[in-house]
């Protein structure tokens, strides 16, 4: 019987959120003192409506549910960026330099292969590094383009990188900067 409520009480908690905004601990406390309950089982709740619910700033906010592939792509985008803070770490390992910045980035200057969409392979020069994104100089304007990216790590094997190209600027006769967002690691070459 008190499984039921608890999950009436999560659904009814989570509605509340969606509907009049974040709840408070305390919040869902009152609910449980409503249905009878011990206030203490707010945590019981707030695991019930986890689907629905996200811990910010001390309160619940409402998040609707996402679909199986919103999910993937967050989780493929994780795994890139776990995979760039890999590199990152051992780049500044082997350059023995600190970043100061807010965000972790750090000059990343190699050689990098490009594929684009239409299979095509070039050699961009990479610049600026961070845990979400890559600089890339070279003479082709990929401007709105998901592009491949293959950094190499040393001795180990390269990381192939998907790249979603979301700026692209000039900066000399023939010279273009694009900055992209990265959306998958794979460790093969996609279409090799």
């Amino acid at each position: 019987m008190v499984a039921t409520t608890l999950q009436e009480i999560a659904e009814q908690v989570a509605e509340r959120a969606r509907r009049d905004g974040p709840v408070s601990p305390d919040e869902v406390g009152e609910e449980l003192t409503r249905a009878g309950l011990d206030p203490s089982l707010w945590r019981d709740v707030v695991a019930l409506a986890r689907a629905s619910l996200t811990l910010r700033d001390g309160r619940y906010h409402y998040e609707a549910p996402v679909s199986a592939r919103v999910r993937q792509g967050r989780s493929q985008q994780e795994a890139a960026e776990r995979a760039v803070r890999e590199l990152i770490r051992r780049h500044r390992d082997a350059q023995g330099g600190a970043e100061r910045r807010r965000q972790d980035r750090i000059d990343f200057v190699q050689p990098v292969r490009v594929r684009t969409e239409d299979g095509r392979e070039h050699t961009l020069l990479s610049r600026d590094l961070s845990p979400s994104g890559i600089r890339l100089i070279g003479t082709r304007r990929l401007l709105g383009q998901k592009v491949w990216v293959r950094i190499a790590r040393g001795d180990a094997e390269p990381c192939n990188f998907l790249v979603r190209v979301l700026w692209a600027c000039a900066v000399g006769d023939d010279l273009i900067e694009n900055g992209g967002t990265f959306v998958e690691v794979s460790d093969e070459a996609p279409g090799a």
